[in-house]
């Protein structure tokens, strides 16, 4: 299991969802990959006003969108609990 999370350097939102995540996950548990949108057009046309966006990634699954703007520790611990 792992994460990404779509951020921007600039973007404060970004910086707190991150640190929350962790905090909720606690140290080294699962990978968190951070990916700024603006280095990618793509990127940028599907999550621009919505960043930060959280996906979470189970081995041999469609990566799923659980939130956006402030992190939602029900959906995550869902997540981490249906593993």
């Amino acid at each position: 299991m792992q994460f990404t999370l779509y951020s921007r350097t600039y973007c404060h939102l970004c910086d707190d969802m991150l640190q929350a995540l962790q905090t909720l996950l606690g140290p080294d548990t699962y990978p968190i990959h951070v990916l700024d949108v603006d280095a990618d057009p793509a990127l940028v046309a599907q999550y621009d006003e919505l960043v930060p966006v959280l996906l979470g990634h189970k081995e041999g699954q469609a990566a799923q969108q659980l939130c956006h703007y402030f992190l939602d520790e029900a959906a995550v611990r869902a997540f981490v609990a249906h593993s």
